[in-house]
């Protein structure tokens, strides 16, 4: 049976090609900004690429904000990737203090301006980079990350990375110039990738095939 995947539309961020990611896997991707077909769908994904006060904005604006809390309540399997990784989180530090999803408990704070030996790097973060267990995280097995070898390099498009309050949400992290990124997160059937995988070739693509085919727990 074909997972019937509903893309949030809420006029940011990377649509089209997640949709794109979603029908090569398999599965049957409907754009919509209807909290209605949210809460009737699959599978959920929130994209998103921007602003996190301007994204919470536009979940606002079109009514999304209580769907997608209901849906996340429901057991059923739920993904936010990017921008749509941190508005799960409480709140976020970027241009202010904003209230997120509350879905994740914790925040979302700046990458820090410099490395882990005291020289400015880049910001955004972007570019390839290995995700691994954190020292917290035994293994992958029995999440959206099994069979996915530690060290394989996924996109990363962010100035912000999402801090969750327990240990147990953090999934995943990237080193970028010793500076630890949270680039998957998960609290029961909701996951967040900070990462882009509709952009991080087959390896993302093993990902949204499992997050459409493994069933909730």
């Amino acid at each position: 049976m074909t997972a019937r995947v509903a893309v949030v539309d809420y006029g940011m961020g990377n649509l089209y090609s997640v949709c794109r990611a979603l029908e090569h896997v398999g599965a049957e991707a409907v754009l919509t900004e209807d909290p209605r077909a949210v809460l009737e769908a699959d599978r959920v994904v929130l994209p998103g690429v921007g602003a996190f006060r301007d994204g919470m904005d536009e979940l606002a604006r079109r009514g999304l904000v209580p769907a997608l809390r209901e849906y996340a309540a429901g057991g059923r399997m739920m993904l936010g990737i990017c921008l749509g990784m941190q508005m799960l989180f409480d709140e976020s530090e970027e241009f202010g203090r904003h209230m997120g999803l509350a879905i994740i408990p914790g925040a979302v704070r700046a990458i820090p301006a410099a490395g882990a030996d005291g020289k400015p790097h880049k910001i955004p973060h972007v570019g390839w980079s290995a995700v691994r267990p954190p020292a917290t995280t035994a293994h992958w097995t029995g999440t959206l990350l099994e069979g996915t070898a530690e060290g394989t390099d996924f996109y990363f498009v962010h100035s912000y990375t999402g801090v969750p309050e327990s240990h147990e949400s953090r999934l995943a992290d990237a080193d970028y110039d010793g500076c630890i990124i949270s680039a998957a997160v998960r609290r029961g059937n909701v996951y967040g990738f900070q990462f882009h995988p509709e952009k991080s070739g087959q390896a993302g693509l093993n990902l949204l095939q499992r997050f459409i085919s493994v069933n909730a727990r």
